[in-house]
C-alpha cells in the first residue's frame, strides 16, 4: 500500500507539468488555458497534500 501512495503523488505531479506545458505552449482558446491553469494548479497542490501526509504518517508510526 505504501508504494502505492508514492506513485499516485508522483501521478499528480505528472499531471501538473503536462497541464503546465500545455498552459505554456498548447495552441487553446483563453477560456481553455484558464481552466488548464486550474487543474495544473490543483494538481500541484494534491501532490504537495498527499506528499505531506505520508510523511507526517510514516514519521509517527516509527
Amino acid at each position: 500500500m505504501g508504494k502505492f501512495r508514492i506513485i499516485s503523488e508522483f501521478l499528480y505531479l505528472i499531471i501538473s507539468v503536462v497541464l503546465a506545458l500545455d498552459y505554456l505552449f498548447g495552441d487553446n482558446s483563453d477560456e481553455r488555458k484558464n481552466f488548464i491553469l486550474i487543474f495544473a494548479l490543483l494538481s500541484f497542490g494534491m501532490f504537495l497534500f498527499r506528499r505531506h501526509y505520508r510523511i507526517k504518517f510514516k514519521n509517527r508510526a516509527k
